[in-house]
């Protein structure tokens, strides 16, 4: 097979090794000395790939001009393919790919990476790594994802060292059987925007089940790159790349047990298994209800604190098992099935210490199957943990703003006990649909509702019903406005004596953002969720 391409013939390390010193003249190997080399290729637009291993046979280096008229470096290179495999589109991210001439320039070549070369990497969706069985067989291919899924656990005067998940995929293992036989790796990082590279060679460790779990929460196989060398190279490449449609496959970004605030698992630091187990469910609307579960050992669980989350398993009840492919629900191949509920109960009068409660809405598998559950079947689920920090800071005589939209109440209520509901406001919006939540949670905590401002929208029954509801609730104490919140009422209480210089929100993302632009320059603890 022959290859010809424009590349960088001063910065690229591969074509250095190769190639290097032999300009304008062939390059001949013959008998045992022929170097085994690899490729992909890869075809970004329709998502197609193929491995090919083999031995260089002939390669050159020389100049030739561009359609443009433009004199380039091009490398010709001659390769005996001795073993091919076409694999899956999974976790490609669709690019429109322009051939460019390379224009390089050498940025660095030390570690610890430079804030360019991290910045690359926060954004990469993509990169591709090469690995080695000894000295008999090489093996190229890509590891894809969504921006980011390739993690920085250090890079500072004592190493760099990079965490990337291994997604499920085709059981071959060829990669990773490499880096278990022959532990290094070399990775390229392109940059298709700007044409910047990042080459890395390094030292490579597998790190399987609770190794990988407790680097990388959520993960069950996972790599660490102990990064030994590296270059970065501004237009380095020989193409840019327009970004299309992201695949379907991609999980969630999954962070450093280091970057967040992650549950400890209480399946990694115990003997053995801690339960959930659903002893209450109550439905609140059609699509939000509470459950309660009691927990099999509460300090192993780690006892959970106001403005937590739990983290329960749902894999025995609703894994698929193994699918190479599963084109009518892509999302589920890399899901373990592990959701975070916010804990909707109280510590103080919420119930005994050996029971959580979660307040949630209808919006997915694992919700729906929670809905569909009858009390007396006696469901049992592992407890991952608690983790997250959403704490409410109430100083004495101090008015604390909160905005919540529908079920974003949830921290809320958990703290309730803990503050002076005289000087909370709260600005509520809510769905009329679900208008049963908020009569619910006024019947529980009357106090709150005097301080609620509830902004309703959405269509539901109309005429007396609706107006008798609405009445209800003012009733209790509480403002009901038959609009959508604007960034008027927000602003506007902002002249309350004794208003904290802090806000809470907790909301749905698209309300998220109009909120954080609405107070931007503000003091804000905020989460949003998406379903």
């Amino acid at each position: 097979m022959g290859i010809k391409t424009p590349v960088d013939s001063v910065h690229d390390p591969v074509i250095d090794i190769l190639l290097g010193g032999k300009h304008e003249s062939e390059t001949k190997e013959h008998g045992e000395n022929f170097r085994i080399v690899s490729a992909l290729g890869i075809d970004l637009a329709t998502r197609s790939r193929v491995k090919l291993a083999g031995k260089l046979v002939a390669g050159a280096l020389g100049e030739t001009l561009t359609q443009a008229g433009l004199k380039a470096t091009e490398a010709q290179i001659v390769v005996k393919v001795e073993q091919s495999l076409g694999n899956c589109p999974k976790y490609l991210n669709k690019k429109e790919i322009i051939p460019t001439v390379p224009e390089p320039t050498l940025v660095s070549s030390k570690l610890p990476l430079t804030a360019e070369a991290i910045n690359l990497l926060a954004k990469a969706d993509v990169f591709f790594i090469s690995s080695s069985n000894g000295d008999t067989y090489m093996g190229t291919n890509y590891r894809g994802g969504p921006p980011g899924f390739c993690r920085v656990f250090k890079n500072n005067s004592t190493g760099t060292v990079l965490v990337y998940p291994e997604y499920s995929g085709n059981r071959l293992y060829q990669t990773l059987g490499n880096l278990q036989t022959t532990p290094k790796a070399g990775i390229v990082i392109p940059d298709f925007d700007s044409g910047d590279v990042l080459y890395m060679t390094g030292n490579t460790e597998i790190l399987i089940g609770k190794e990988a779990s407790a680097l990388l929460p959520r993960s069950n196989l996972a790599v660490k790159v102990q990064v030994q060398d590296a270059r970065f190279v501004h237009k380095g490449l020989a193409f840019r790349g327009i970004s299309g449609e992201p695949s379907p496959y991609n999980p969630p970004v999954r962070y450093l047990a280091t970057e967040r605030a992650a549950a400890v698992d209480a399946q990694n630091v115990n003997d053995h298994t801690v339960y959930a187990k659903l002893i209450k469910k109550e439905l609140l609307t059609p699509t939000i209800a509470r459950f309660r579960f009691s927990v099999s050992d509460p300090e192993a669980a780690r006892r959970w604190k106001p403005g937590q989350y739990v983290a329960l398993a749902f894999e025995d009840e609703l894994g698929a098992g193994y699918s190479h492919m599963r084109d009518d629900d892509p999302s589920s191949l890399n899901d373990d099935l592990v959701r975070s509920f916010t804990v909707s109960s109280s510590r103080r009068g919420g119930g005994p210490e050996d029971e959580v409660e979660i307040t949630i809405r209808n919006v997915g598998k694992v919700t729906a199957f929670l809905f569909r559950q009858n009390v007396r079947a006696g469901l049992e689920v592992p407890l991952k943990g608690f983790s997250g920090t959403f704490a409410i800071h109430q100083q004495e005589g101090e008015t604390v703003p909160f905005v919540a939209g529908g079920i974003g109440i949830t921290p809320l209520l958990a703290q309730l006990p803990d503050l002076d509901l005289g000087r909370v406001r709260l600005i509520w919006t809510l769905n009329l649909s679900d208008i049963g939540f908020a009569i619910d949670t006024f019947e529980r905590c009357p106090q709150l509702a005097s301080s609620t401002t509830l902004h309703l929208s959405g269509t539901a029954a109309g005429g007396q019903e609706e107006l008798e509801t609405t009445l209800r609730l003012e009733q209790y104490g509480a403002q009901v406005r038959r609009r959508r919140l604007a960034a008027s009422d927000i602003l506007s209480i902002e002249d309350s004596p004794d208003l904290s210089t802090t806000w809470y929100i907790c909301a749905g993302s698209k309300l998220h953002r109009a909120l954080l632009s609405w107070l931007s320059g503000r003091k804000i603890v905020h989460e949003s969720f998406d379903y």
